[in-house]
């Protein structure tokens, strides 16, 4: 089996405020809330690198879905890493996060292995860390 993550779903508890979140404050291409015609089937799509897409979901719908019960969400589960290009990319996502809303956990500053991140939560409360590593770039856009 070859690993291919295609979606990142994240459950949210309004739909309307996130989609603003990442559409509007964050800048992410969407065709915005699609499925509304099914029950528990609203959601949207961001389309991020090549082959992947950011899902947000109703926390409702998303528990309804998988038959399991709704509990409330831990931020220290784990974290969404954005690798950016430059260290002033990363100044650039970390404040357009804060103007739509998100709360700056850790201004981004250089970091104990060699980079450049900052920390941000989502209007929902899921963990961003917006980073520059080099190492970890596409060849493409390293």
């Amino acid at each position: 089996m070859k690993p291919r993550i295609t979606v990142i779903t994240l459950g949210v508890d309004d739909l309307e405020r996130s989609l603003a979140f990442y559409r509007d404050g964050l800048g992410l291409p969407t065709q915005g809330i699609v499925g509304t015609e099914f029950e528990h089937g609203a959601v949207a799509f961001f389309d991020l690198q090549a082959g992947v897409k950011l899902a947000i979901w109703n926390r409702d719908d998303l528990a309804h879905d998988t038959a399991l019960a709704k509990t409330a969400p831990g931020p220290t589960e784990f974290t969404l890493g954005h690798n950016v290009s430059s260290k002033a990319e990363v100044d650039i996502v970390m404040e357009q996060a804060r103007k739509a809303g998100a709360r700056i956990l850790k201004p981004a500053r250089e970091t104990f292995w060699g980079g450049y991140a900052g920390y941000f939560q989502d209007p929902d409360e899921h963990v961003w860390e917006i980073l520059w590593n080099p190492q970890l770039l596409p060849e493409e856009t390293a």
